[in-house]
């Protein structure tokens, strides 16, 4: 039995961000870079994290909030951020859980393409 993704496509794992995570496939869109980094954080996939952040704003290392579970993403908007696009913006919204404390994370995420042609993280507005 497969498990759903994370990222709320209602798809496989193996079938949506797995091949993303793996490095036998690419985003092909902002949103599926998006999506595919949503789920490295849940599995805590700081490798993934940092290869699929901009050179000019990577940080050395991610932090992952001990007892934080993500349990929801959101969608909200997309602006370009399209296959033929070289960059684009992404608002969600994601649910989390910490201890019994729920919370709801909301932001616009920027993206660009680098110099290989890959969807890239550049940074984020938290609203």
């Amino acid at each position: 039995m497969s498990e759903l993704c994370p990222c709320g496509t209602k798809k496989n794992y193996a079938d949506c961000c797995e091949p993303l995570h793996l490095g036998q496939a690419t985003a092909k869109t902002a949103e599926a870079l998006m999506r595919s980094r949503y789920s490295a954080y849940v599995f805590e996939n700081e490798a993934y994290l940092l290869k699929t952040w901009s050179e000019t704003t990577r940080p050395g290392q991610i932090s992952f909030e001990k007892g934080l579970v993500w349990k929801k993403l959101r969608v909200l908007k997309t602006q370009k951020g399209q296959a033929k696009d070289t960059d684009g913006k992404v608002w969600f919204k994601a649910s989390y859980q910490l201890a019994d404390q729920k919370g709801m994370m909301s932001e616009k995420s920027f993206f660009i393409r680098d110099a290989q042609s890959q969807w890239v993280y550049v940074s984020g507005e938290l609203r």
